[in-house]
């Protein structure tokens, strides 16, 4: 039998916070920010839709409010560090991108940069909700693209180069990266 302990309700969300981290890109007119997100999960196939969770409160969240869209970059362990950093400053006070000297590159259906450095990367167009005031945005995926190097025939192989595997945030500064894949087969059968 399993041993188990109880957990604070407060930290129940660590058992399912498992996905890789992502970074959240904005931009309206001369303004852009990016912030780190933890909470985000893909929400439909066709179109492919995404939740992420921005505070109403933000910057990230005012600009992705102005312009309709943001961009979700899923960071590989070399910029671990910066993930954290990002998340941990509001860009309405200080220009994150030149204080951190982030490499980005343009995106090809909406306003806010790339950034280099990550395994994946989508450009979304927020849908209209019902909801306004909830801190969920739900966005449609108008464009997407991966590491050639670690997604092939339309699923990841992670590098042997940990630094380029992509990272899950628990709490506290702590990281975990993707480890070994293996693979098992189902015993249902028709």
């Amino acid at each position: 039998m399993t041993t188990h302990i109880s957990i604070p309700l407060k930290d129940s969300y660590k058992l399912f916070n498992h996905g890789p981290v992502s970074i959240v890109t904005s931009a309206h007119g001369n303004q852009r920010n990016i912030m780190a997100a933890s909470w985000t999960m893909p929400v439909d196939f066709s179109p492919a839709k995404v939740a992420v969770v921005i505070d109403k409160n933000t910057y990230t969240r005012e600009l992705v409010d102005a312009s309709g869209e943001f961009a979700l970059q899923f960071p590989m362990r070399k910029i671990a560090k910066l993930t954290l950093d990002v998340g941990d400053i509001s860009g309405r006070d200080t220009d994150k991108f030149a204080r951190y000297a982030i490499k980005t590159f343009p995106a090809a259906q909406i306003s806010a940069p790339l950034i280099e450095d990550c395994i994946g990367w989508l450009e979304c167009k927020v849908i209209k909700q019902s909801a306004e005031s909830m801190d969920v945005i739900i966005g449609e995926v108008v464009a997407a693209y991966a590491d050639a190097e670690q997604f092939i025939d339309g699923r990841w192989h992670f590098s042997a180069d940990q630094q380029k595997r992509s990272i899950h945030y628990m709490a506290g500064g702590e990281f975990y990266m993707t480890g070994e894949v293996f693979k098992t087969e189902s015993s249902y059968s028709e």
